[in-house]
Order: C-alpha cells, then sequence, then structure tokens
C-alpha cells in the first residue's frame, strides 16, 4: 500500500531507492509494532530450553507465553524488546524490499532476463542484503528478550546500545553477523 501511494505520488514512475528503502522501513516499523508480542513469546520459548531447570519459565505454547508474560509481568511488558525489534524490522524490510524491486528493475532492463532467473537472482540479491542490513539488530534484540536477571535480580543489558557494545567489546564486530550465511539462504 506504502509503495503504491508512493507511485501515485510520483505520476506513475518508478521510485528511486531511496523511496523504496523509506517505504520499506515504515512498513518495517508498522509491522512490528504489532508483532512484537508474538516475537517476544517466540524468542522466550526458544531460550526457555537452554535454562537450567529452576530458571525456565516452561510455556506450554505462545499464547500461554503471552498469558503468563503479560500476568507476570504486566500487559507492557508484551512489548519488552520492542525498540530493537521495531528497528530490526526496518532494516529487514529496506534491506530486502529496496533491493528486491531495484534487482528486479536491473535484471529486467538492464540484463534482458526472464521471469523466473529475474526472480531467483532478484530474491539472492535481496536476501543478501535485508541479512546484511538486519542480522546485527536482529542479535541485539535477542539477546534482549530473552535475558534474566541474575540472582541479584540485575539484568545483564541496560538496553540495546549497552547489548550492542558489550558484545563489539567481547566478541567484536564478527560477533553481530554469527550465522550470516544461514540467515541469509533463509530470508532468500
Amino acid at each position: 500500500m506504502l509503495t503504491t501511494k508512493a507511485i501515485e505520488a510520483n505520476d506513475g514512475k518508478p521510485l528511486p531507492l531511496y523511496q523504496k528503502a523509506l517505504c520499506g522501513l515504515t512498513a518495517g516499523a508498522i509491522g512490528a509494532c504489532f508483532g512484537s508480542p508474538a516475537d517476544l513469546a517466540l524468542i522466550r520459548m526458544q531460550a526457555d530450553a537452554t535454562l537450567p531447570a529452576a530458571q525456565r519459565r516452561n510455556y506450554s505454547n505462545a499464547f500461554h507465553a503471552l498469558y503468563r508474560i503479560a500476568g507476570d509481568e504486566g500487559v507492557l511488558a508484551l512489548w519488552k524488546g520492542a525498540g530493537p525489534t521495531v528497528v530490526r524490522a526496518m532494516a529487514l524490510n529496506m534491506g530486502m524490499l529496496a533491493s528486491y524491486d531495484q534487482s528486479v528493475e536491473f535484471f529486467k532492463d538492464s540484463l534482458g532476463l526472464g521471469e523466473a532467473a529475474t526472480v531467483v537472482g532478484a530474491s539472492a540479491v535481496s536476501g543478501f542484503f535485508a541479512s546484511a542490513c538486519s542480522l546485527p539488530f536482529d542479535y541485539v534484540k535477542t539477546q534482549i528478550q530473552k535475558m534474566q536477571p541474575d540472582a541479584e535480580g540485575k539484568y545483564p543489558y541496560n538496553g540495546s546500545l549497552d547489548c550492542a557494545m558489550k558484545t563489539l567489546k567481547s566478541g567484536g564486530q564478527l560477533k553481530f553477523y554469527t550465522g550470516f550465511p544461514v540467515y541469509c539462504v533463509r530470508i532468500a
């Protein structure tokens, strides 16, 4: 819908890359605001199995997780980590949507490729850029959402920036790109 409106405002002409990127950023932010509670439940359920038995939350399913999070921590806790989730979704959508549309135009118009080759090529390019743009934010978001307080009630990170700085200090820049090939193939 955003792209359609932007094309209309552009008198039907193809959008420049920066407008495609803005549409992707906006769509990512809107979607992530609504989807953040489900993402939190997923991260918590995945992290639960890695915790010692005494620290596990033992959610039976996603709805149970959402119910328990709201009941135990308050309704607003459903958006814990929403900031990093929104930023990650914005980066992912910007990288994915803008590069896909731009690649389709390039493969069709400049290289004259057929439909199948254009879709496969554009998907590969899109997967690479979406991964490169979003994986660092995904890493930080996941660390924030799965963190648990220690015995004194203190969390390991004070927020996204603290998590990013501690990660950078302990693991270097490449730590943010752990799993890049798999993530890239999954998105492409």
